[in-house]
């Protein structure tokens, strides 16, 4: 029996192209084993792998200094410890096979999966604690891993490596999932780049540039040049302290090592004086600062030599005499200009540049300026009294970096987890765009995983919103303005309504009302059937010297549209109009965020037209008269807090008005019973108002005020589909009607009814070229709908098919009994004028509000075919796709 984790033989030294093509051939056999893994077995393999580096932790240290000539054996333990103590306590709990995350309620499941083979470039600077870092989460999410050592390096980075290895695959892991190449080149680097599936690069700026050319996903990090900033408000000891811990530390190659430090001139000396006193030399200006350069810097650029190399050993080479037991030499520099001045540089070993800065900000200019030139994205740090919040502020607001570590050593903060927790621990430090990488966080291993996000069909919660209060009955008017003083203890009324209505004295009965329990109240009646901006405006202005706590608005639609605009106004004066009017898809999801109404007045909404529906809707228009711009202000901020449905107030509507508004109310019912977005909640609304206004019409129509009955259930009727559209929202119907208003001046209910049957023979095809996009619209249904709706109605027959075109003759009759004429052309709307806006009309239409909850997504070539069908009257077509 063959062991799981056996897989085919490889070549045992890796030093030409096609054994390195026969390791990756094995490598890629061995990773499709692993990525069978389970999280215990992989588990179990990370733990013993990670106890394996942590026990040779001193001798992978010796071997590091031995093999380089570089650093210090105590520290590349500390190193080498961290690498595996630490990674292996950010990640031991950490799920990285299989289902990693589940929401049930959401439909959500995330799958970790392996990215495959990991190629990784380790540095000669940290050449066994990288590559126990970057082994260590290879193995915990399931990938392979090959190294390029840095040549100077390569033994104990191999050495390293070998270490996890035989550790891992003792513990279960497959032979050979992690590799190396035995004697790097240049030539064998780039093939391992091209042939691996992502790169995971630290070193250079040449090989991470390289890696990032391949042509393979990469994980690279930029050149660090850390600078420091000293306030006047820090802790001197604190700082200077912390700074000489970071930077002696493996004698200043981790990158993230301060390079420079700025301190403030007020506390300058007391800076220098306490590095002096822990051991630190400033060069002397002129000539050892000259020789220093020169044996530290090659045509402007480190020398190799250099890197890792301790203070004193520095100065020898350079001709300076220092103390033996020196731990960094500190150069005074003004420039920070790295073409002006050398010591700007990253520079990798016990060597600081120090400046000088008249305040804080010229000190954060400095280091941004040092940031920006010389190591972009890596990291700043800032020795600050932690009161001093503004500064902070000021300095991550300017830095160029990704990691910001505030009164900390930037070494050992910056690779993190020591000085703060929450930043994970890592030795692949991301400095994002700004470094020319694609990540600006510390390297993980969830950048080494492939996620898959399972999307279960989940259809999102749904709503029903209603006024607070909806009066309804013959002669209630009175009695709910009671309660809004009597019980409510409102005591400044302002009444919105139109000069006819004001005139005509409809607001009589409700001003006497409020006289009699004493609320003061004042009238604003300038309102037109097309509600003005302007106008709006004025009103608002007589709202702010009256200071209302209640607004009454009484009227057809424009009088309560305009009431919730003014209403809006006098709340939050500060309102976008183009914001707030900004179309939407989802108003759950919009863009903008309505401000909270109903803290300075409680708004009451009283129709005096059985219609609109405007009384318990979100919805209002305002027209701008300067620029001829209609603002349609939809949100459920704009519902009135309480509604009166009192029929007295809409008694003498004439003929005209009774057609147009109650076609218009059985449009809003037929629509909100079909829209992608009804409900039970809402459809049981639509249903009602359906068969109140087949009814009542006619006679609300032919008797007026002599049917009084017909004419209370046409106003039942405008508010129940009033609140059905609220809620469900409207259709295509809608779009087209507001544009043959808007450009041809149709009353609003005829619009509707001339194009109504022709838009429900559209969207009853069974196969529309398109479908609304809606959670809950699983399928079109629309023919079943308008079958269900024609069947309350009182619509027979053997099918959905017969049932509906029953309906649709049943819908034809009713407009046929109130006068509705048959064609656009026949309400005189010019030919010609009517063809020259048809293209524009169709655009506006498809780009109306009330498009998207339509149950078939129109095309704009459908469109226009439904204009010319309405206005020419053609015979009605299947629509069919």
């Amino acid at each position: 029996m063959v062991k799981k984790n056996a897989v085919a033989a490889a070549p045992e030294v890796i030093d030409s192209v096609d054994a390195l093509e026969a390791k990756l051939a094995h490598m890629r056999e061995a990773q499709k084993v692993f990525a069978t893994y389970t999280q215990e077995q992989v588990d179990k393999i990370f733990y013993e792998a990670a106890m394996a580096a942590n026990k040779q932790r001193i001798p992978l240290a010796k071997l590091a200094v031995e093999d380089t000539g570089r650093g210090i054996v105590e520290d590349k333990v500390i190193k080498n410890h961290y690498a595996a103590e630490y990674i292996y306590n950010a990640y031991k709990n950490t799920k990285t096979c299989g289902v990693v995350e589940r929401d049930e309620a959401y439909g959500i499941t995330k799958v970790a999966e392996p990215i495959g083979i990991v190629g990784a470039v380790i540095p000669t600077t940290n050449p066994t604690s990288t590559a126990i870092f970057k082994c260590l989460i290879c193995l915990k999410t399931r990938n392979a891993i090959i190294i390029s050592p840095h040549p100077a390096a390569a033994k104990c980075t191999i050495a390293a490596a070998k270490v996890v290895l035989d550790a891992a695959v003792k513990a279960g892991a497959p032979e050979g999932i992690i590799g190396w190449i035995d004697q790097p080149s240049l030539e064998l680097t780039n093939k391992l780049m091209s042939d691996v599936d992502i790169i995971l690069a630290t070193g250079g700026p040449g090989m991470v540039k390289a890696a990032y050319s391949s042509g393979k996903p990469a994980l690279g990090v930029g050149a660090g040049n850390t600078p420091v900033v000293i306030d006047d408000t820090a802790d001197i000891k604190l700082a200077v302290n912390s700074i000489i811990h970071s930077k002696t530390f493996d004698n200043g190659m981790i990158c993230a090592s301060e390079q420079s430090v700025t301190a403030l001139d007020s506390v300058y000396d007391a800076v220098k004086a306490e590095f002096q006193y822990r051991g630190c030399y400033f060069v002397k200006k002129g000539k050892e600062v000259e020789a220093l350069r020169a044996a530290m810097f090659k045509n402007g650029a480190l020398d190799h030599r250099i890197p890792g190399m301790p203070a004193p050993q520095i100065a020898e080479l350079a001709g300076i005499k220092v103390p033996a037991k020196t731990k960094i030499l500190i150069v005074e520099c003004t420039s920070t200009d790295p073409l002006k001045e050398e010591f700007s540089h990253e520079k990798l070993s016990p060597v600081l540049a120090m400046y000088h800065a008249k305040d804080f900000q010229e000190a954060v200019d400095k280091a941004e300026h040092l940031v920006l030139a010389g190591g972009p994205g890596h990291t700043a740090s800032l020795y600050v009294h932690p009161a001093e919040k503004e500064k902070i502020e000021l300095f991550q607001e300017t830095m160029a970096a990704c990691r910001i570590v505030i009164n900390t050593p930037s070494s050992q903060g910056g690779i993190g987890d020591l000085y703060n927790f929450a930043m994970k621990p890592s030795l692949t430090l991301g400095c994002g765009s700004w470094g020319g990488n694609s990540v600006s966080e510390n390297v993980g291993v969830k950048h080494l995983l492939n996620i898959k996000t399972v999307a279960e069909r989940r259809e999102n919660m749904l709503w029903f919103r209603a006024p607070e209060k909806i009066y309804f009955k013959k002669g209630c008017t009175p009695v709910a303005i009671e309660e809004l003083g009597r019980t409510m203890g409102k005591k400044r009324a302002f009444i919105v309504t139109d000069q006819f209505l004001y005139k005509n004295g409809n607001c009589r009965a409700i001003e006497e009302k409020l006289d009699e329990l004493g609320v003061a109240h004042d009238a604003f009646y300038d309102i037109q059937p097309d509600p003005r901006l302007q106008d709006a405006m004025k009103g608002v202005e007589r709202m702010k010297l009256f200071e209302p706590d209640l607004i009454i608005a009484v009227g057809g639609g424009s009088a309560m549209d305009a009431g919730k605009i003014m209403w809006l106004m006098y709340e939050h004066p500060e309102a976008n109009f183009e914001d707030m009017a900004m179309d939407f898809m989802d108003i759950r999801k919009r863009v903008y965020t309505f401000p909270e109404m109903g803290k300075k007045a409680y708004f009451v909404a009283v129709p005096t037209s059985s219609g609109t529906g405007s009384e318990v809707t979100p919805f209002a228009i305002i027209t701008d008269a300067e620029t001829g711009l209609k603002w349609p202000i939809t949100d459920y901020q704009l519902m009135p807090n309480m509604a009166i449905v009192d029929v007295d107030n809409a008694m003498t509507a004439p003929k005209g008005l009774t057609c147009a508004s109650g076609i218009d109310v059985m449009t809003h019912a037929i629509e909100s019973y079909v829209s992608i977005m009804s409900s039970d909640y809402t459809r049981g609304l639509s249903m009602r108002a359906v068969k109140l206004v087949f009814e009542n019409l006619p006679s609300a129509y032919e008797n007026g005020a002599k049917d009084p009955h017909a004419r209370e259930e046409m106003h039942n009727a405008s508010c129940l589909a009033g609140m059905a559209f609220a809620n469900a929202f409207l259709g295509l119907n809608h779009s087209m009607a507001h544009k043959l208003g808007a450009y041809h001046h149709l009353p609003h209910g005829i619009a509707n009814a001339v194009i109504l049957t022709r838009v429900m023979r559209y969207n009853a095809a069974e196969k529309p070229v398109k479908m609304g996009t809606f959670s809950q619209y699983q399928y079109p249904h629309a023919l079943h709908d308008y079958a269900e709706l024609g069947r309350y109605a009182g619509c027979t027959g053997a099918d959905d098919r017969e049932v509906f075109e029953n309906f649709i003759a049943k819908l034809e009759n009713l407009m046929e009994t109130i006068g509705i004429k048959k064609t656009i052309a026949e309400y005189g709307v010019d030919e010609k004028y009517f063809l020259e806006t048809l293209d524009e009309m169709t655009e506006n239409a498809f780009n109306d509000q009330c498009t998207g909850a339509n149950p078939r997504y129109p095309l704009m070539s459908e469109i226009k075919e439904l204009f010319l069908d309405a206005y020419y009257g053609r015979e009605p077509q299947s629509y069919e796709a």
